[in-house]
C-alpha cells in the first residue's frame, strides 16, 4: 500500500518542476490534494533529474518515499504515467497494485501517433490547444515520445469547428511540446508538383514552429510523384528545414503512387545513392513493397520507421480481421470506416508482425475512435511483449479512476470480441453492452467521461445492430414461408412490420450519447449536425440505420413487382431463391463467406472495396454484393459438379468498365472459358431484375469436361485493371434456362 503521508511532492530542478506540476494536477482530478516545493525534506514523492544518455529512460526507486529520476521532463512525464497507470484511487486514497520500483528503457526509439488538425478528422479539429496538451499528456504517459501535425498550408480548407487555422495550431502544438519535451512530426504531402511552391508553402511552417524534429514526405496518398522527383522535392525542404532546425530529419516514405508498378524500384534506386537530407525511411499504406523486402533492400544507415493504420475498419490497410478481411458485412455497414474501434488483440498481431523491421511508429490516426489502440500501441513500443490484460487494464487505472478495473478491463475487450462473427451469432454483444451500463450505474460520474461514454455509444449501436439484424432475420422467414403458402400481401406486410419500443429506445440513447460526445471531445457522429466531412469519416448516425439484411431490399423488389399476384408471387419467390442452389451447383459471395471459403490462397494482398455503408445503399442492391473484391487474379476451388453436364457461371463484378481492358481471363483448371474484353457476355435483363446500379453480371458457357472428378479451380483475372466482383454462381445450363 502507497499513502500519501504528507501530501508533498518534492522537485528538484526545473524540468523537474514542470513535471511537479503535472503530477500534482493529475493528483487533484483524482481527488487527492498535493502541494509542491523544492524543499528537500520530507516528501511523498520526489522528482530530479539525473543523466541517463537517453531522453526516454527513467527510475522509479526509494523506500519510504518514490523517487523519479530522469535526464529531464520527458522521462519524469513517463514515469508519472507510470504510476498513474498502476495506481487505484478511492475516497482521496491512493493504492499502488504493483511495485513499480526498476529502470525503464524503451525498446522503440520512436513512438508516436498523428493528431492532424484539418477537416478530415473525427474530432481533433474541434479542439483547443488545452484539449491538445491535455491528450498529448495521455500518449505520454503510455510512452509516447512523437506527435505528428499536418499542417495544411492555407485556410480554405478551415471548417466550422476550427478555432485556429492549421498552421497557428501547428505553431501551437509545438510550443506545448515544448514545454512536455515531446518530439514534433510533420507530415507534408506533395500538394504542389512545383518545388518552388511548396518550398514557399512549406517555410513559413518551419519558421514560425519552435521545435520540429522530423518531416515527413510521403511518396503518395496524396501528392503523387515520380521516385526521382520526390528525393529532389526532399531535398529542397530539408535546405529551409534546417534553417530553423538544424537537427531535425526529413523522413521520405515508400508508399507507392496507383497507376506506377516500378516506382518500388526507382525508390531504391535514389536511397541507393545514399543522400544526406534523409534521416529514415517509412512503410505506410499503398507501400511499394513488403516491409521484409523494403528493409533488406534499404540501406542500412537508414532506419524505417512505420505508419500504421490503426484508425480505420474497411477499405484500409489494416482492416477488421487483417489480413482475411471478413468482418461481417452488417457490421462494416453500420459502424464503418471510422467507428469506435477497439482493437487490442489485432493490434498485438499486427505489432508482432512488423516490429523486427523497424525502430518504431508513428501511426496513422483521423481522431480518438481509436484511442485504446493508440495507448496499446504505443506500450508495446515501449516494451515489446507486453501483457496485453494488464495494458487494457492499465488503460482503465488512468482513465477511469474509481471504477471496477477488472469490469471495465473485460468490456473493452468485449467491444473486440463483438466484431468476431455475424451479430446474431455473437455472445458477446449483450453482455458487454451490460457491462458498460453496470459500470456507470456503480461510478455515474463517468458519464461526464468521454472516454467511458465513448466506449458506452459503441456496446450500444452493437446492441443495436444485433436486435435488427435478429428482427428481420426473423422478418424475412416468416415473410418466405408466406410465399410458399401463395400469400404475397401477407409477406409484404409482414416485412413492414415496425421495430418494437425497446429497438427505439435503444436508438434514441445513441443519439444521446452522441450529442454529449460531441460537446465533451468534439467526435463528429453526424454530418449535418456535428460537422463531420462526411458519412465515413466516423459519421456513425448516417450509417447505422443502413440495411443490415435484405429486408429493404425484398421490400423494393415488391414494390417493382408485376401486377399480376401470380407473377407476382413467382417473381418474389425468384428474388428470394435467388441465390439458392440444388445439389451439383455451386454458390460464392464475397461478402457471406469471406476469403477463407475459397479454399484457395490469394495472390498478394486483395482490397476489399466494401459499398455497403455508403448512404446511397438504401436497398436497392442485394447485401451479399455489397462487398467487392478488387486484386488482379482471383482464385477459388470446389467441387460437386457433374462432368457428364454443362454448366453456366456467372459473375456479379462492379460496373467500372475500360474500353482498353481486352485481356479479361475466366479459367477452369486451366482451361480459358473466356477471354476478351472486360468482363464478357451479358445478361442485362437478369440485372434490371435483381441487380442495381453500380453492378453488373457477366455469363460463361462451362462444358462438363472441364471438371477434374467434378472439381474446379476457378480462376478470374485482368493483367491491367484486375477484377472487382462480388459473387459466383454456377448451375446445371437446365436449370438455367
Amino acid at each position: 500500500m502507497f499513502e500519501h503521508k504528507n501530501r508533498i511532492i518534492v522537485f528538484c530542478t526545473e524540468e523537474a518542476r514542470t513535471a511537479a506540476r503535472i503530477l500534482q494536477e493529475e493528483l487533484r482530478l483524482r481527488g487527492v490534494g498535493c502541494g509542491i516545493t523544492n524543499d528537500p525534506g520530507a516528501a511523498d514523492i520526489r522528482l530530479q533529474t539525473a543523466e541517463y544518455h537517453n531522453l526516454d529512460a527513467y527510475r522509479i526507486h526509494g523506500e519510504d518515499r518514490l523517487i523519479f529520476s530522469a535526464e529531464g521532463t520527458r522521462g519524469l512525464i513517463f514515469a508519472i504515467g507510470r504510476y498513474l497507470r498502476k495506481t487505484e484511487y478511492r475516497n482521496g486514497e491512493v493504492r499502488l497494485v504493483a511495485d513499480i520500483r526498476g529502470e525503464y528503457h524503451p525498446r522503440m526509439p520512436v513512438r508516436g501517433h498523428q493528431l492532424g488538425y484539418r477537416p478530415t478528422a473525427n474530432s481533433y479539429e474541434a479542439w483547443d490547444e488545452e484539449q491538445y496538451r491535455r491528450y498529448y499528456l495521455d500518449m505520454m504517459y503510455f510512452g509516447a515520445n512523437t506527435a505528428e501535425h499536418i499542417p495544411e498550408y492555407d485556410g480554405s480548407e478551415r471548417n466550422a469547428l476550427m478555432k485556429y487555422s492549421s498552421p497557428q495550431m501547428c505553431a501551437a502544438a509545438s510550443r506545448i511540446a515544448q514545454e512536455l519535451d515531446l518530439d514534433i512530426s510533420l507530415w507534408m504531402p506533395n500538394y504542389e508538383t512545383d518545388d518552388g511552391k511548396a518550398l514557399q508553402l512549406a517555410e513559413p511552417v518551419f519558421a514560425d514552429a519552435p521545435r520540429i524534429n522530423a518531416v515527413f514526405i510521403p511518396g503518395s496518398d496524396p501528392g503523387d510523384l515520380p521516385a526521382d522527383a520526390l528525393f529532389r522535392r526532399a531535398g529542397v525542404l530539408y535546405g529551409a528545414l534546417k534553417k530553423y532546425h538544424p537537427d531535425a530529419k526529413i523522413w521520405i516514405s515508400a508508399q507507392m503512387p496507383h497507376g506506377s508498378p516500378d516506382w518500388g524500384d526507382a525508390f531504391i534506386s535514389q536511397i541507393e545513392t545514399l543522400p544526406e537530407f534523409v534521416g529514415g525511411v517509412i512503410q505506410g499504406p499503398n507501400r511499394a513493397m513488403e516491409l521484409d523486402e523494403l528493409r533488406k533492400r534499404v540501406p542500412d544507415r537508414y532506419p524505417i520507421r512505420l505508419y500504421p493504420d490503426i484508425t480505420h475498419n474497411v477499405r484500409c490497410e489494416y482492416p477488421v480481421h487483417f489480413p482475411t478481411d471478413d468482418w461481417h458485412y452488417a457490421w462494416a455497414t453500420t459502424l464503418s470506416r471510422e467507428s469506435v474501434n477497439p482493437r487490442p488483440k489485432e493490434m498485438r498481431r499486427i505489432h508482432r508482425l512488423t516490429r523486427p523491421y523497424i525502430i518504431g511508429s508513428v501511426s496513422y490516426s483521423e481522431g480518438v475512435n481509436d484511442d485504446l489502440n493508440k495507448m496499446i500501441w504505443s506500450d508495446m513500443d515501449w516494451f515489446g511483449e507486453t501483457d496485453l490484460r494488464e495494458s487494457v487494464a492499465d488503460y482503465v487505472r488512468l482513465f477511469f479512476p474509481g471504477s471496477d478495473v477488472a469490469l471495465l478491463t473485460d468490456a473493452i475487450f468485449g467491444l473486440e470480441e463483438n466484431w468476431e462473427s455475424a451479430p446474431e451469432e455473437s455472445v458477446s454483444v449483450t453482455r458487454t453492452y451490460e457491462k458498460w451500463l453496470r459500470a456507470g450505474e456503480e461510478n455515474p460520474a463517468l458519464y461526464q467521461n468521454w472516454r467511458y461514454v465513448m466506449h458506452l455509444f459503441r456496446a450500444c449501436c452493437d446492441e443495436l445492430v444485433r436486435e435488427r439484424r435478429i428482427f428481420e432475420t426473423d422478418l424475412i422467414a416468416k415473410a418466405r414461408a408466406e410465399l410458399d403458402h401463395g400469400d404475397v400481401v401477407a409477406a409484404e406486410q409482414i416485412l413492414k412490420t415496425d421495430f418494437p419500443a425497446c429497438y427505439t429506445s435503444l436508438r434514441n440513447q445513441i443519439e444521446e450519447h452522441a450529442e454529449a460526445l460531441f460537446r465533451m471531445i468534439g467526435l463528429q457522429t453526424d454530418v449535418e449536425r456535428y460537422g463531420a466531412k462526411s458519412w465515413e469519416r466516423g459519421a456513425v448516425l448516417e450509417t447505422i440505420d443502413l440495411p443490415v439484411t435484405n429486408r429493404a431490399y425484398y421490400l423494393r423488389c415488391f414494390e417493382n413487382a408485376p401486377a399480376d399476384p401470380k407473377e407476382k408471387s413467382d417473381y418474389m419467390i425468384r428474388v428470394f431463391d435467388r441465390t439458392k442452389t440444388e445439389s451439383g451447383a455451386f454458390y460464392y459471395s464475397v461478402a457471406e463467406h469471406g476469403l477463407e471459403c475459397a479454399n484457395c490462397p490469394q495472390e498478394g494482398y486483395p482490397y476489399m472495396n466494401f459499398r455497403g455503408d455508403n448512404p446511397r445503399n438504401n436497398g436497392k442492391a442485394p447485401m451479399e454484393i455489397l462487398k467487392v473484391f478488387d486484386n488482379y487474379t482471383f482464385r477459388i476451388r470446389t467441387g460437386g459438379f457433374d462432368p457428364a453436364c454443362d454448366y453456366e457461371m456467372r459473375v456479379v463484378y462492379l460496373s467500372h468498365k475500360k474500353e482498353n481492358v481486352t485481356r479479361h481471363t475466366v479459367r477452369i483448371n486451366g482451361s480459358v472459358i473466356y477471354c476478351g474484353p472486360q468482363f464478357g457476355p451479358q445478361d442485362p435483363d437478369y440485372d434490371q431484375k435483381y441487380l442495381t446500379e453500380g453492378f453488373e453480371s457477366a455469363v460463361y458457357h462451362v462444358p462438363g469436361g472441364v471438371f477434374a472428378n467434378g472439381c474446379a479451380e476457378i480462376e478470374l483475372s485482368e493483367p491491367t485493371m484486375g477484377v472487382m466482383f462480388s459473387e459466383i454462381m454456377i448451375r446445371r445450363k437446365e436449370e438455367t434456362a
